[in-house]
């Protein structure tokens, strides 16, 4: 664990500019030290699950870096009151750290096996501010929004209107957009009190793709 956070650290110094930021909140910092990443991986990859790397949780999806995990957090500027939207469950560490920082998180899974295990793991872990929902995150989750942040830890290969409109003013949606394996990017979109939305490029990535999506918004 020590070695996952000094190695989180040292990756944030070398993306300083990109990400905006030289340092990690010490809200972020500490709850990636108290989630205990190898009850969310694997088991058979036990060796490796405090490694700064992305690692298979089978269905072609991903457990993320724990450095991506602790950076995206830091930049939804994630608060105690607030409600947060997670899209792409996967095993559920990225909601164990959202669930020390926000007051509640909803997170979406489309595959129903991962939201099945995840939800499961989770009460059982003691995160009961989680509520995992098996839908297509593609759409968000309209009947609990507006959400104060949302974040989205699969690539779609462009912004799903549906996340930018369940997003509250003073939010932030952060997502990685593009084709899978190539020129996907990070943004940090920002919906300002007056509705208005901007975005920043924070840095290139590679997710897995964002499934779903076939209905028309």
């Amino acid at each position: 664990m020590r070695q996952m956070i000094e190695d989180i650290e040292l990756e944030v110094r070398y993306t300083a500019e990109m990400i905006g930021r030289h340092t990690l909140s010490d809200s972020v910092i500490d709850a990636m030290r108290r989630v205990p990443r190898h009850v969310f991986v694997d088991p058979a990859l036990l060796d490796q699950a405090y490694d700064n790397n992305p690692l298979p949780i089978g269905y072609g999806q991903t457990i993320s870096q724990p450095y991506m995990v602790a950076v995206m957090t830091d930049l939804l500027e994630p608060q105690s009151h607030q409600k947060v939207l997670e899209v792409g469950c996967g095993s559920g560490y990225q909601a164990a750290v959202l669930s020390l920082l926000v007051k509640q998180v909803i997170s979406l899974e489309i595959i129903s096996p991962l939201a099945d295990s995840a939800r499961r793991l989770l009460k059982e872990q003691g995160y009961h501010n989680v509520q995992v929902i098996q839908a297509d995150g593609h759409f968000g989750w309209a009947d609990q929004a507006p959400y104060d942040g949302i974040i989205v830890t699969a690539a779609p290969e462009e912004i799903p209107q549906p996340l930018i409109d369940q997003l509250a003013p003073g939010g932030h949606l952060i997502i990685p957009v593009g084709f899978h394996g190539i020129g996907q990017q990070l943004l940090d979109i920002y919906k300002a009190k007056d509705g208005s939305v901007s975005t920043k490029k924070r840095l290139p990535v590679r997710f897995v793709p964002l499934t779903g999506g076939d209905q028309a918004y």
